[in-house]
């Protein structure tokens, strides 16, 4: 029998409805001048790369959009809170990352991919300094899971990562102006700040809502990954590791919870879509109108605690 769940699962239309809803959530942000369009831009082109992230690495056994529509209504939840563009930029440049790092699995020759993969990474530090603590996860993710790690493929991924900060420390020279640079130079795994004084109510909800449906899709992924073909395996248990790694450095780091948000909610997108499309019992129909109807009541919680920001993208004033 077909439970509600199961029909938005399974229909063509889940991701253009999901995809209006999305439009209008953003316009009426914009109207309100919570967020500018740059913003709405950048969050389409994460949410493409994210359906072919979807399509190129068959993340779901049968038909299903629902890692897109997931992304869409995780994203557009935390626009308010977590939408801001260096924030998006930096999701943007991950969900890249881990699309061409997919790609290459069990290729040791695939220097090019590596490169990119990298690069992107690098990008994203360039915005979010602490970027560079993902780097030695992905190489060890690349050995274990993608079977892809080789002397080439490093070295290739080495000048990948620093090759943003050529063209950072060629600025910096020609203006005289190492600021960009220090809070490179400066970076702690551990940031003990007070938690009260860099999380916000609407923050808090967002994080502990993602962090929620990224542990519901995790134990539902490891509950029945046998069903899956060992490549998919490989890839959703590199997304849990990340998944991991990232909610560890937030709690590490509350500080930089927003740019975490982002990221937790690329992997977070993957593992609930996976649960939304496979599984039909009662129970999880439940969950299903559970997690939709707070995920609404989220999303207009913070909408109505928005306030209106300016667009940063420069990483010394984060």
């Amino acid at each position: 029998m077909k439970r509600l769940q199961n029909k938005i699962a399974e229909s063509r239309l889940a991701l253009p409805v999901t995809a209006v809803y999305t439009l209008a959530v953003w316009l009426v942000m914009c109207a309100i001048n919570c967020r500018m369009h740059a913003e709405l831009a950048v969050f389409a082109v994460s949410a493409y790369l994210m359906a072919e992230l979807n399509n190129r690495n068959a993340l779901i056994r049968t038909y299903s959009r629902m890692v897109s529509c997931s992304f869409l209504v995780l994203g557009t939840m935390a626009a308010p809170v977590a939408g801001r563009l260096d924030v998006l930029a930096v999701q943007l440049c991950f969900i890249a990352s881990y699309l061409l790092l997919c790609s290459s699995y069990q290729d040791k020759r695939a220097q090019g991919k590596m490169f990119y993969a990298f690069m992107f990474i690098g990008c994203a530090s360039v915005i979010y300094p602490q970027a560079l603590f993902f780097a030695p996860i992905f190489w060890v993710l690349a050995g274990t899971n993608l079977m892809a790690f080789s002397g080439r493929n490093f070295w290739a991924s080495l000048i990948g990562l620093t090759l943003p900060y050529w063209f950072v420390c060629g600025y910096c020279v020609m203006t005289g102006d190492f600021d960009i640079i220090a809070p490179h130079l400066n970076l702690r795994f551990w940031e003990p700040y007070p938690y009260e004084n860099v999380a916000t109510t609407g923050m808090a909800v967002t994080f502990g809502f993602t962090l929620i449906v990224t542990v519901i899709g995790t134990i539902h992924f490891l509950r029945n990954s046998y069903k899956d073909k060992i490549r998919t395996r490989m890839i959703y248990e590199m997304l849990i590791t990340l998944a991991l790694f990232t909610t560890v450095l937030a709690i590490l780091q509350p500080a930089n919870g927003t740019q975490l948000t982002g990221i937790l909610i690329v992997n977070a997108s993957i593992l609930l879509g996976h649960f939304l499309a496979l599984t039909r019992t009662r129970l999880t129909n439940i969950a299903f109108i559970v997690l939709l109807t707070l995920a609404l009541a989220a999303t207009a919680f913070n909408i109505l605690n928005c306030t209106p920001q300016t667009n940063n993208l420069s990483p010394w004033s984060l």
